[in-house]
């Protein structure tokens, strides 16, 4: 899984995997800009304008087009959006590298906005909003972002406010685009059976006429706490949705990689501490997952939970004991041995599909500008101790960090708030 790297001179970076035996090709572009460079007038943009980069473009100018083509090479093609990066990708065939270059690269650059798309996409973003908003398990984590981080970008929605998405016109649309799809904000990594030196050549035709504007900003996250906090979205749900979580360490902090063990200990598989404790013991809720999840200038790590309502106070309890147990107690070889063998293993196991691969890589340059190889990050995770994990449980495991957000019936703030301390 060598990859090699090529910044051309307009600042565009580009990355390419070979993976010699792999029938398949993916292409994935990657922009630096998402919901953590947007404004709150035009809170949304960013995923806006994500979708209508397949309503037409130059080239192909039908609206259908761009799908019909992606269809008709038996492929699959998807985009997404971020706080801090949006993506588009195609994947197919190997033999078809060209066609899904010259497919992508078409809509990240010539995409027409025509307003009459633009009036119909509003329609279609706000049924997206819709849809989550009837998704406790996925709605919860807007409640728990804008705990955290409140009126600021990390914490507004990225598909943004409904009102707001109906404001929006093509000239907003089109001035973000100018800003921030330019050349030095802009990765594309090409992952599969190709040749490095031909898909650089390749991309490097094809995005020639990229902008070369200067890059659009972000402001720098507030990430402060004194005291633990509790929001609750009630809604009469048979379930009660929560996130428990602290705050931690930006994604360069060379810490992650103890998390990363800590939070496997806790939740990676169904041997782990809490689905054992959950499910095993206590016999309640369907999934329970730990975890941390960092970006440029903020990170947090979080247990998060669907529960009978009734039950939730004693999960809760029982949650913030298994995580005091990791301050206290020294996690066994056996134990830890287990935990980095899993993390490693579905690893690699992530990264068998070029697709999969594409967005390993990128989403380091993107986010790092400093790329790591899975044996190196298998080292990473190798190299933690038993007492790296407790020194860390301590640092982060800490009352003034510690935060909880929930949909659910409940409405009862103060008898959450007593529950909340290590």
């Amino acid at each position: 899984m060598k990859f090699k790297k090529k910044v051309l001179p307009n600042g565009l970076r580009m990355l390419a995997v070979p993976m010699a035996d792999n029938p398949t090709t993916t292409v994935l572009v990657l922009v630096e800009t998402g919901s953590k460079y947007e404004s709150k007038a035009k809170n949304g943009i960013s995923h806006f304008l994500e979708h209508m980069c397949f309503k037409g473009t130059t080239n192909r100018p039908n609206t259908s087009d761009l799908s019909k083509e992606l269809d008709g090479l038996g492929c699959e093609f998807n985009a997404f959006t971020g706080q801090e990066f949006t993506g588009y990708y195609a994947k197919g065939k190997a033999a078809d590298f060209p066609k899904l270059l010259d497919i992508i690269s078409d809509l990240y650059l010539n995409p027409l906005l025509k307003e009459d798309e633009i009036e119909k996409e509003k329609g279609v973003i706000v049924d997206e909003i819709n849809m989550y908003d009837d998704m406790p398990m996925q709605k919860v984590h807007e409640v728990w972002m804008d705990l955290l981080y409140g009126d600021q970008p990390a914490g507004w929605k990225i598909s943004g406010e409904r009102d707001v998405v109906r404001s929006m016109s093509r000239k907003d649309i089109a001035q973000y685009r100018k800003a921030h799809y330019v050349a030095n904000a802009t990765t594309v990594i090409v992952t599969g059976n190709i040749d490095a030196a031909t898909a650089f050549k390749e991309v490097a035709k094809k995005f020639k006429g990229i902008s070369q504007n200067k890059k659009g900003s972000k402001k720098k996250t507030r990430d402060t706490q004194s005291k633990p906090v509790v929001a609750i979205k009630h809604k009469e749900t048979d379930q009660t949705h929560f996130i428990l979580g602290v705050r931690t360490f930006p994604v360069y902090d060379k810490r992650n990689s103890i998390i990363s063990v800590l939070g496997g200990i806790l939740g990676s598989g169904m041997s782990s501490r809490l689905f054992r404790k959950l499910r095993d013991e206590m016999g309640v809720g369907y999934y329970v997952n730990a975890g941390n999840r960092a970006s440029t200038d903020s990170g947090y790590f979080a247990v998060s939970a669907g529960v009978a309502n009734d039950r939730l106070g004693e999960v809760l309890r029982a949650v913030i004991a298994e995580l005091n147990h990791l301050k206290k107690d020294l996690v066994s070889d056996e134990e830890l041995s287990k935990v980095k063998e899993h993390i490693v293993g579905m690893m690699y196991l992530g990264l068998e599909s070029s697709d999969d691969l594409a967005e390993y890589y990128g989403m380091q340059e993107v986010l790092h500008r400093e790329i790591r190889t899975p044996k190196e990050r298998e080292e990473l995770i190798r190299a933690v101790t038993a007492e790296d994990i407790r020194v860390m449980a301590k640092k982060i495991f800490v009352d003034k960090n510690l935060n909880l957000a929930l949909i659910g019936p409940t409405k009862n703030e103060k008898a959450l708030e007593a529950i909340l301390k290590f």
